[in-house]
């Protein structure tokens, strides 16, 4: 039997499918009045807005799509990475923006190099299954996406999970799920071989900690937002007035230091206050659902995670001695006045 071809149109309706119907299916409703999911975000810096268009963002839609590659946020690393493995689309989940995801150039003439057919969906997933809470312990009973009016303000109340009885068990859990001994070891192995024992990785730099509280404290009903998405002091108080059964705060994705006015407002409001997975994990968190929700409507496409793997490197050791000794040479050359 002769094997489904599938098209990135095939792609846009199943990630339609998999939203609940909150993707852009036909070019004219990308800029139509009342749509939830198109969101412009900006901070009010001078062009540096960005639309939210879920859905087909570039490429022709009548593509044959044989690899599709999951990923949380385009960059030209993952574009190159398309072009060099014959992934034919790429679903990102952060909106998609000439310039800044792909190197600085118009996106269509990048990606068109290499025919990939690119993808965006953002605020049209968020909501769309509980695995992020019961990744971190808990089961949602309250799930908001706006709290207090502003868009992508997602925040869950949620009870714990049978075994979570303590901080400390949302701790490990997410050190299981995250596989964090695993990619300790990984960075323990390339220190070694790259000489250089100040190396060091996102995951092993943000893992979860506790930032008011014991490890000893009992968990009640947990309050878990996303501080980069607009959540405040005074909607922590709020949720805590709403929901006075609240006994514990729990911040993911993006993070918060111990400093942190949220962190101050949960100690008056007498909660513990848990830092959980950082951002640069949340391909696995919405990623891996995400990309098993399209291997089964697209049977016979290979799906692919591009998880991007950032570290740290002091410059004195950074690349190889040849490329050290480039880089001063063009900095003393040409970056800077002759004495």
């Amino acid at each position: 039997m002769e094997k489904k071809k599938y098209t990135a149109r095939d792609v846009l309706f199943a990630l339609n499918e998999i939203t609940g119907g909150r993707v852009i299916t036909k070019a004219e409703d990308a800029f139509a009045q009342g749509n939830p999911f198109v969101i412009v975000k900006t901070s009010h810096l001078p062009g540096k807005a960005v639309l939210e268009t879920p859905g087909l963002v570039c490429g022709n839609p009548d593509q044959e799509i044989r690899r599709l590659a999951v990923c949380m946020t385009l960059t030209e690393s993952q574009i190159e990475l398309a072009g060099g493995t014959g992934v034919d689309a790429i679903v990102a989940h952060h909106p998609v923006a000439d310039a800044a995801s792909c190197g600085g150039v118009p996106l269509r003439g990048y990606v068109g190099l290499y025919g990939v057919v690119v993808f965006e969906l953002h605020e049209a997933f968020h909501g769309r299954h509980p695995g992020i809470a019961w990744i971190h312990g808990h089961k949602p009973f309250r799930v908001e996406i706006a709290y207090g009016g502003v868009p992508g303000n997602i925040m869950f109340v949620g009870r714990p999970l049978p075994e979570i009885r303590r901080a400390g068990d949302i701790i490990d859990r997410l050190g299981v799920f995250s596989d964090l001994a695993r990619e300790r070891s990984f960075l323990d192995l390339e220190r070694e071989k790259r000489e250089c024992p100040e190396l060091m990785e996102t995951s092993i730099a943000v893992a979860a900690e506790i930032l008011n509280g014991s490890a000893e404290d009992k968990v009640g009903t947990i309050l878990h937002f996303f501080p980069h998405t607009g959540f405040t002091p005074d909607h922590l108080r709020q949720a805590k007035k709403e929901n006075p059964e609240i006994t514990t705060a729990l911040v993911s994705i993006s993070r918060v230091k111990k400093t942190s006015s949220l962190v101050e407002t949960a100690r008056e409001l007498g909660l513990t206050f848990l830092a959980g997975n950082s951002h640069a994990l949340e391909i696995f968190e919405n990623g891996i659902p995400l990309a098993y929700a399209l291997q089964t409507l697209l049977p016979g496409v290979e799906i692919f995670l591009f998880r991007e793997r950032v570290t740290s490197v002091p410059l004195e050791k950074a690349g190889s001695k040849r490329m050290r000794a480039y880089g001063r040479e063009m900095a003393a050359s040409h970056l800077l006045k002759k004495p």
